[in-house]
């Protein structure tokens, strides 16, 4: 598999798992479900490097999936939509994502999805299902590094599927080292869609909510807690869009 992965740097071979992932997934995305997508204006224009995705994290596979079809579209000049998915047809490959080690290794479609561009990382918090307090591992960060310099990269600051939870300060770290140019995504309805794996069905008929925001205004002489901070806040994860969710529900509660 080792070899295998080799091939995740061949554009030919990643067009092929793009298009092969697509066609599968793109039924689930636009028939199935309801695909709602927002902001497509915010990276139409965008550079081919240097350019980092930062959102909020529902599902395993769905939600990346999803963003690969959108950058795809975007780039065959479609608006807050994908239509015909001809973009298939030749896709978008400058394209990695940031996801959990354990995860990418934890069955054989993971690891098919690890070649179609993953960037492997170290759980800081959590490793093989027990709490640990691991420090920043720097081969990480310069795998993220040297991405940049030819790609875009979609990462998930909280690590985690579980909402609200606190950012890591690895995301912030890139960004101030890095300088990249930073887009903020809030999605929503994955959660309801599909089980937490992402690759199946959970609820059929969901609106699945992708909104990209304008790339974010960063202050890098800021310390990375204050960085964090500001993206948790642009990616709604923060802890006063949490009391303003459970507001929310209790004033829905009450009527």
């Amino acid at each position: 598999m080792r070899l295998l992965e080799r091939f995740k740097h061949i554009k030919l071979f990643r067009s092929f798992i793009y298009a092969v992932v697509g066609a599968i997934t793109y039924p689930g995305l636009v028939w199935i479900n309801k695909l709602k997508i927002e902001g497509t204006e915010h990276i139409e224009n965008l550079p081919n490097n240097n350019v980092l995705f930062v959102s909020n994290h529902q599902t395993y596979f769905a939600d990346v999936i999803t963003f690969i079809h959108i950058f795809c579209a975007v780039k065959w000049r479609r608006h807050n939509r994908l239509g015909i998915p001809f973009y298939l047809l030749n896709p978008f490959t400058r394209i990695y994502f940031v996801a959990a080690e354990e995860t990418m290794n934890g069955s054989f479609i993971s690891r098919i999805f690890k070649m179609a561009g993953c960037l492997t990382v170290k759980r800081t918090w959590r490793a093989e299902g027990k709490e640990v307090r691991r420090g920043l591992d720097p081969s990480d960060t310069r795998k993220i590094t040297t991405a940049l310099k030819d790609n875009w990269i979609i990462t998930f600051p909280q690590g985690t599927t579980k909402p609200f939870a606190p950012g890591r300060k690895g995301t912030a770290y890139i960004i101030k080292n890095n300088r990249p140019i930073v887009v903020p995504v809030v999605i929503n309805g994955f959660w309801r869609a599909f089980t937490k794996r992402g690759l199946t069905f959970k609820k059929r008929g969901s609106t699945l909510s992708i909104r990209f925001k304008a790339p974010m205004v960063i202050d890098y002489e800021k310390t990375t807690e204050e960085i964090l901070d500001q993206v948790m806040d642009a990616i709604e994860q923060s802890k006063k869009f949490m009391l303003k969710g459970k507001h929310h529900l209790i004033t829905k509660l009450d009527k």
